[in-house]
């Protein structure tokens, strides 16, 4: 007999009654929460409980069945609830899945059996109503994420500008004091300036207005920043004027005037004692002399002030242009090791092109059947290039016995090679590796028959040999090829002067047959 799982973590108490489309009979109901069975089992007493109902009940261990106490049937031990002895009631089970059902959810149509609205239609209701973890607000289970990210008033959002997380109640609030926060300026209209350094920006910008320096002398201009250093050029002697009388003011606190009233001498315009009332005398002429050095030194002061803001102006420019300089530098530097980079990616790129260049021209003049036809045009310049000794030879595309059989070409000298140097053709076999050289017989040993064919088709020139299987020529090639054998005296250059039926339009046709017998 089976016994029922301890694990309950996925175990749901009984079917609410009002699920049923018909009245439920009492063997349907569970003894525990008096709903419809879930996942029924059945007690050693015979009464049957939802799988979840009954583990709640025995988790602390065996417990007497309070069914057959209220139906007076109590007996020992078979009323004991124990878990060991219970089992899962499948019969109860099939019958209650069966049973007709329907949606208890407002506004929701939905009907089918108890089985189908546990797998499919359970927990996936549209119109049920969930509660909201955030707020506690009930609300439809399909309005669950816009409810979240836009309409609960617990729900956490992050500050887009600084990304820190708060309450939605509390990000407006944020908002005041954010320091990421984008505010514009007023005076020149940049927008997005981070609260956080927005003063910084009030005390650069040049359109934001402030009072003039010598504001506590009397100026009373009120002009841009970056128009404060045109101003104070202007204004130099307005700004000495009305330093005057502070100049005079602090000469006269240091003056010694002595007993009595001063007045004013209206003549100089400077103050004396009554005492000098006739005559300035000597002490007087000092005291002229003295306001007079301190108005040149008071000048020469305010000037060398406004010199010293202009070289720190200028020195703050300088260091900016020599920081722009290091980072322009760098960038080119960068730059200039990514066209390096660049170029050698380039080269690289070329050089795969090339290769696929040749090998789109050896697929496009390959055979595979041991026959194989070379068109040489330019017959006149590609001699004289052999003459010279530029290109004393040339090599034919390659060409196969078989696909995957051996893998050779020709190698022709224009203006002989050997005993046929500057008389002859010299025509030569080569043996080159191949991918499947591992799978063929070596050495090579099929017959070779070379041809430059008449091209009035009557009388070709033809020559054949049967290799010499102890030569290296024609064993496994362990490099790209092996060497080339053949005919150093194939064609008497003599039959290709004047109208010869071998030239024509300036281009001659070699043609090999290699001999396939045996292969």
């Amino acid at each position: 007999m089976d016994r029922i799982s301890l694990d309950c973590s996925n175990s749901l108490p009984g079917i609410p009654l009002s699920v049923l489309s018909v009245p439920m009979e009492n063997k349907y109901k569970c003894q525990q929460c008096l709903q419809v069975l879930r996942k029924p089992v059945q007690a050693q007493c015979g009464h049957r409980f939802c799988v979840h109902c009954f583990k709640q009940l025995t988790s602390c261990g065996p417990k007497p069945c309070d069914a057959c106490r209220q139906e007076e049937i109590y007996e020992e031990p078979m009323s004991i609830l124990n878990s060991n002895e219970a089992f899962p009631d499948n019969a109860a089970g099939r019958e209650i899945a069966s049973l007709p059902a329907r949606c208890l959810n407002q506004g929701c149509s939905w009907t089918g059996s108890i089985k189908e609205y546990e797998s499919q239609h359970e927990g996936h209701c549209e119109f049920e109503r969930i509660q909201c973890e955030a707020c506690k607000m009930l609300i439809l289970r399909t309005e669950k994420d816009r409810h979240a990210e836009r309409e609960c008033e617990a729900r956490m959002l992050n500050c887009k500008y600084c990304k820190m997380t708060f309450n939605f109640k509390d990000i407006k609030a944020h908002d005041e004091i954010c320091l990421k926060f984008p505010l514009q300026c007023k005076d020149c209209g940049k927008k997005k300036i981070p609260r956080e350094k927005f003063n910084d920006h009030i005390k650069s910008c040049a359109k934001t207005k402030s009072a003039c320096p010598f504001n506590e002398v009397g100026c009373k201009s009120v002009i841009e920043n970056g128009k404060l250093s045109d101003h104070e050029h202007s204004s130099t002697m307005e700004h000495l004027r009305l330093l005057l009388p502070m100049v005079l003011s602090m000469a006269r606190t240091r003056s010694d005037p002595g007993p009595g009233e001063w007045q004013e001498d209206s003549g100089l315009g400077l103050y004396r004692s009554p005492e000098e009332g006739v005559t300035m005398g000597a002490g007087a002429a000092a005291s002229v002399q003295s306001v007079d050095l301190d108005k040149k030194v008071k000048a020469l002061e305010n000037i060398v002030c406004v010199l010293n803001r202009e070289v720190e102006r200028s020195s703050v420019t300088l260091d900016a242009f020599s920081h722009q300089h290091r980072l322009d530098q760098e960038k080119i530097e960068n730059l200039s090791n990514r066209v390096n980079q660049l170029e050698r990616t380039v080269q690289m790129r070329d050089l795969q092109l090339a290769e696929r260049d040749q090998m789109v021209r050896e697929l496009q003049f390959c055979t595979y059947d041991g026959i194989f036809v070379w068109k040489i045009s330019d017959f006149a310049r590609r001699r004289q290039d052999a003459v010279g000794g530029r290109t004393p030879a040339m090599f034919s595309p390659a060409f196969y016995s078989s696909k995957y059989g051996y893998k050779m070409c020709l190698r022709l000298y224009l203006n002989g090679d050997g005993t046929g140097r500057g008389t002859h053709l010299s025509l030569f076999f080569v043996v080159m590796r191949g991918k499947c050289d591992a799978l063929l017989k070596w050495p090579f040993s099929q017959k070779v028959t070379l041809m430059l064919l008449d091209q009035n088709n009557r009388e070709h020139i033809i020559d054949a040999f049967r290799p010499d299987v102890t030569s290296s020529s024609f064993q496994r090639p362990i490099s790209e090829m092996n060497i080339a054998s053949g005919c150093p005296l194939f064609c008497p250059l003599a039959k290709l002067a004047g109208k010869s039926s071998y030239l024509r339009d300036d281009t001659i046709f070699i043609k090999a047959i290699v001999d396939l017998t045996g292969l």
